[in-house]
């Protein structure tokens, strides 16, 4: 059977969170009562006319300077023609071949080396309006009822950032999305939260023989709400698309829908082209021209970018923790907090990110104090610490005093007593299976109330397996 090769693309929308929509002064707010912030404009009466939001068109020109993209002297709007409910004027305010940015390429660091994925347009848009479809299967259109419309979101600022098929596997497509994910947040222009749709991907997904230079037929895959169900999505698509052509068929074009809980796609509907939305100009709105003085405060207003963080951080602590502690946010506190820093990074993003405390409220000087005696603290005093981290006021001090169990004339009958109740663990353990002794430690954690010296009751249970 030939080997075949994924070509992936993405396109993904971020919802800027302006002040006010993008072409009128309804507030820009979510989890409001239905169909309470909207107005003449954004539910399009006749005779009204729109008014571009100057701070989402700055944000946008940010955006894409951190994209490396080319920023238009000179970008239109563009009507893009479809009628469904959620479109009050039955067109869309959009951007087709003039967008203000274009041409980027984003650098995603891998283990191996940095991926740079090309970037064909960063372009302003309004989003629709919300369509809640009821009864039928998920939420879906196909089955349901009926459908209610919600125009709260109609009119919301919306960028879509649409990739070049530079992605090679579901994987990399989950790395380069988180990756955008914390550079659109750490901008100030979205909160980019996919659960809360501030964040939507969709992927165009093809695979061709290993060495084939031509693409071949593509399907887009739609409401993936999570950086997991993306590349669930991705390689379950990938499956079905090399199925068929080992099976002799062809992959048809279409729109798909991947449901999560049973790993299956569905067709939504024929995938359109550009010339099923009929663009032209936008006759309401004059071209927008970005001047130098705006690009130039974009370009001031941009630190170092994720990316670049990965690397520096990559040499501190290897790449897997590196990548880690910058697509969540969390290198800001590891870099607030001294110490070992393979251990401070290990706890920043295993055990402190376990008790859900807000990263950005944990006071870095007490807990280095933390880390420093994290064999010395009872792990249950230390795990609560953590949880208290983030408390106004919160102190280290209150946890140091309490000191782990250590003397081995203590620990050994605590850990007799496990080793005769896991006898299998044992003779695993014994097979050249040593991630069986975390288990084994955590017994003996368990039997003492977490007050066990960790790296003593590891090296006696090394010693009693082993005689």
């Amino acid at each position: 059977m030939p080997e075949w090769e994924p070509v992936i693309g993405l396109e993904i929308h971020v919802q800027l969170k302006t002040r006010t929509k993008m072409f009128c002064g309804c507030e820009n707010v979510s989890g409001e009562s239905e169909n309470t912030r909207t107005c003449p404009v954004c539910l399009a009466h006749p005779g009204t006319l729109p008014v571009p939001n100057k701070q989402a068109i700055e944000w946008t020109v940010k955006l894409g300077v951190a994209l490396g993209c080319e920023i238009a002297s000179r970008a239109l709007f563009h009507r893009k023609n479809y009628f469904y409910p959620d479109l009050p004027k039955g067109y869309q305010i959009s951007q087709y071949d003039i967008p203000l940015c274009a041409g980027g390429k984003f650098v995603v660091p891998g283990p191996d080396g940095d991926r740079k994925i090309g970037i064909v347009r960063a372009h302003l848009e309004e989003d629709a309006a919300k369509t809640i479809h009821v009864g039928g299967s998920g939420g879906r259109i196909a089955g349901a009822e009926y459908s209610l419309v919600d125009f709260n979101r109609g009119g919301t600022p919306l960028v879509e950032i649409v990739s070049e098929p530079d992605v090679h596997s579901a994987d990399e497509a989950r790395r380069f999305l988180q990756l955008l994910r914390q550079t659109v947040v750490e901008l100030g222009i979205s909160d980019a939260e996919m659960e809360k749709g501030s964040l939507r991907c969709d992927a165009n997904v093809s695979v061709r023989e290993a060495g084939e230079t031509d693409f071949r037929t593509k399907t887009e895959l739609k409401n993936m709400n999570s950086f997991k169900f993306v590349a669930d999505g991705i390689e379950a698509e990938i499956r079905r698309q090399v199925e068929i052509y080992e099976a002799g068929g062809e992959v048809v074009q279409e729109t798909l829908h991947f449901d999560p809980g049973s790993g299956t796609i569905a067709p939504l509907r024929s995938k359109e082209e550009a010339h099923d939305y009929r663009y032209f100009p936008e006759p309401d709105l004059v071209p927008v021209e970005p001047s130098v003085e705006m690009i130039a405060a974009a370009m001031d207003d941009i630190g170092e970018l994720p990316a670049a963080r990965i690397r520096r951080l990559e040499t501190e602590v290897g790449f897997d923790l590196a990548e880690g502690l910058v697509s969540s946010g969390r290198d800001r506190l590891y870099e607030r907090v001294s110490g070992d820093r393979r251990a401070v990074a290990n706890v920043v993003m295993n055990q402190l990110a376990a008790t859900g405390v807000d990263p950005e409220a944990v006071n870095g000087t007490e807990l280095a104090k933390l880390i420093a005696e994290r064999e010395r603290i009872p792990r249950a005093a230390f795990t609560e610490a953590l949880e208290r981290s983030g408390d106004p006021g919160f102190s280290a001090d209150d946890y140091l005093g309490e000191t782990a169990i250590s003397d081995a004339s203590e620990l050994d009958p605590v850990i007799d007593k496990v080793l005769a109740e896991n006898q299998a663990q044992v003779e695993t353990f014994r097979a050249g299976k040593e991630g069986v002794l975390g288990f084994l430690v955590g017994q003996v954690m368990k039997e003492t109330g977490g007050k066990a010296d960790a790296r003593v009751v590891n090296e006696r249970l090394r010693e009693k397996i082993s005689s």
